[in-house]
């Protein structure tokens, strides 16, 4: 039996196993550097493997997308949907207007799994900011990106991790010449 044989509903659990296997690697990739460096030098290159990935990731998703070079917070969110961790974390992106779009982890496998041992939340932040900075400039580069909260920063019950991707709304020269409204 092969990938072709499979149906719908058995491809989709593929994806999402393919999603865990490598989440898995990338868990033991850090805890081996760890053991043998110490965490520290564990963050540092995971922070330089994640600046890489994160573009190859987001270049190959805006590729399967068909996405503009300028793609804006409408492609971004379609491609936060297809990122690896999507299929084994559960997000939510919301948009608070044409310019903001609020992007938080409600669930995450990872942290789920360190809670569950009894261990801290890791400390991901440097590396969100590397990982979520690097993929929404390479779905848009007009895009900017501030972190909310992420571990060890505390954070609310409902989610690990909240970001917000902000990108200038242009307006033509009529709205730019207009006095702003006072009502």
């Amino acid at each position: 039996m092969g990938i072709d044989d499979l149906s719908r509903e058995e491809l989709v659990d593929l994806l999402s196993d393919f999603a865990k296997r490598w989440l898995a690697h990338d868990g033991l990739w850090f805890q081996a550097v760890e053991s043998h460096f110490g965490m520290d030098a564990a963050i540092r290159l995971d922070e330089e493997a994640w600046e890489r990935f994160t573009r190859i990731e987001g270049r190959r998703i805006k590729e399967r997308l068909g996405l503009p070079e300028q793609a804006g917070l409408d492609g971004l969110e379609k491609a936060l949907n297809l990122r690896l961790y999507a299929l084994v974390n559960e997000q939510e992106a919301e948009r608070v207007d044409e310019g903001i779009l609020l992007f938080r982890m409600k669930r995450c496998r990872v942290q789920e799994a360190r809670n569950r041992k009894g261990l801290p939340d890791f400390p991901c932040k440097s590396v969100g900011l590397i990982e979520y900075t690097g993929f929404a400039e390479t779905i848009d580069p007009r895009i900017q990106t501030r972190c909310l909260t992420c571990p060890p920063d505390p954070h609310p019950a409902g989610h690990f991790c909240a970001w917000e991707f902000t990108l200038p709304v242009e307006r033509t020269a009529d709205e730019a010449a207009a006095p702003p409204d006072r009502a």
